[in-house]
């Protein structure tokens, strides 16, 4: 039968004087006499709020990170080496920061997931989700009143909060910022703080308690990019303006071709949110894959977060063009950036020449990114079965399940009337074209 108090879960927040749950310690309950099961694991997890992060370990946990660079590799190895000292003995404040896709959710997960090994409790949430939690909270409907929310988030035992700058900034959401980190600052709550805004440009109140000395350890786990390379070049003016605000409905499709291009939309801006793996847009020119792709670049610079967008024959253009002696940009840095971009958009894959140089270039970007499993969105007009026909070396990369997901846009050409079942386009090159 199970036991009223803990609900099987195996423990309790034992209570203030006032009555009121004390939310910052955990006792057994009475019915466990203090026995650790696998209900109390199961309560614990889901006290954590980690849903599918569960997988992050340190076991899986590369301790050099995704970088191929020698500096950022060294710098993710003194935050992992301080990630597992923080995971096995809680004390102060550790803070992560770096740009999207360097590692920084795994490893302040890791450590949600070590101590609910070791049996003790964690909270983790990301800024914008514990702001919308605490919105909600002010509902008559909600299961956990505002106050008794915010209360057991303010003395969560360990508190891990991941997308600190990425939440909107209204004067509530920073007021209520304020007053958790204040208490748990004044407090000494052991508390994982996880940014993709540099440091610097956090308000100053803010900033002075994430870089203070005593309390706070900071490690940034990848150097500063050049924020130039991750903004709109004046050759990108249409794409400036392609969001999945405009991306609407479009007249004289078929139910069947307009259900499919709302897919192809919360496909691309589940992406956007949370970029991981590969998504591959296929589809005839027009139909909108260079849109989504460019709106998940749109919604990752709104964020403040790193994202690169480059046509591929374009791209390889510039990096011939990076050989001579009198270009401004260096083939070196041209071609780093690309392949290490934390975010890439590949766009009109299969337009480009397909030279000896060309095949070779192209696949050093893809296979860097495929073994570093960086987010990574490719359009093209091939199809499932053209991409048969591509080299092999790449083919096998942009199709692997394990990290690839393939959408074909059915929608035609928006510029003109294509006729059902045709492209105004060539069909893209075979197998030859490319061996």
């Amino acid at each position: 039968m199970e036991c009223e108090i803990c609900q099987g879960a195996g423990y309790v927040h034992p209570l203030l004087p006032d009555g009121k749950p004390d939310y910052s310690r955990v006792v057994p309950c009475r019915c466990t006499g203090g026995s650790r099961d696998a209900r109390h694991h199961r309560h614990l997890l889901r006290y954590s709020n980690l849903g599918a992060l569960v997988r992050y370990t340190f076991d899986n946990l590369n301790p050099q990170g995704k970088s191929g660079k020698a500096a950022n590799q060294r710098l993710f190895a003194a935050a992992c080496e301080a990630a597992r000292a923080f995971a096995a003995a809680p004390e102060g404040w550790l803070v992560f920061s770096g740009p999207a896709g360097s590692g920084k959710t795994h490893l302040a997960a890791a450590i949600a997931n070590a101590r609910i090994k070791m049996g003790e409790p964690v909270f983790f949430i990301s800024t914008p989700d514990l702001l919308d939690r605490l919105r909600a909270s002010f509902s008559p409907d909600s299961e956990l009143p505002y106050d008794e929310f915010f209360d057991q988030v303010r003395n969560a035992p360990l508190l891990i909060l991941d997308d600190l700058g990425v939440q909107s900034s209204t004067t509530w959401a920073k007021e209520k910022l304020d007053q958790l980190l204040n208490y748990r600052f004044n407090s000494e709550l052991p508390t994982v703080i996880v940014t993709i805004t540099a440091l610097d440009r956090l308000d100053e109140r803010l900033k002075s308690r994430l870089t203070n000395p005593v309390l706070s350890r900071v490690y940034r786990i990848e150097e500063a990019e050049d924020a130039a390379i991750y903004s709109w070049g004046p050759e990108f003016e249409l794409q400036k303006a392609m969001t999945f605000k405009s991306f609407g409905r479009r007249p004289n499709l078929t139910a069947e071709q307009q259900q499919n291009l709302e897919a192809a939309s919360t496909l691309a801006l589940n992406f956007a949110k949370s970029p991981e793996g590969w998504l591959v847009l296929m589809g005839t020119t027009g139909c909108g894959k260079t849109h989504l792709a460019a709106a998940i670049v749109n919604h990752q610079y709104q964020g403040g977060k790193p994202a690169l967008f480059v046509v591929v024959a374009d791209f390889l253009d510039h990096l011939r063009a990076a050989f001579n002696p009198e270009s401004h940009v260096s083939y070196d840095r041209l071609f780093e950036g690309v392949k290490t971009a934390p975010l890439l958009v590949l766009d009109d894959f299969g337009e480009q020449t397909t030279t000896p140089w060309a095949r070779e270039k192209l696949y050093q970007v893809i296979n860097y990114r495929y073994n570093a499993r960086l987010a990574t969105v490719i359009t093209t007009r091939y199809s499932l079965d053209d991409l048969e026909g591509v080299e092999v070396a790449i083919s096998s990369r942009l199709v692997d399940h394990k990290i690839s997901t393939p959408f074909n846009i059915s929608a035609p050409d928006y510029r003109g009337n294509v006729p059902s079942g045709r492209s105004r386009n060539p069909r893209p090159r075979r197998k030859a074209d490319w061996a």
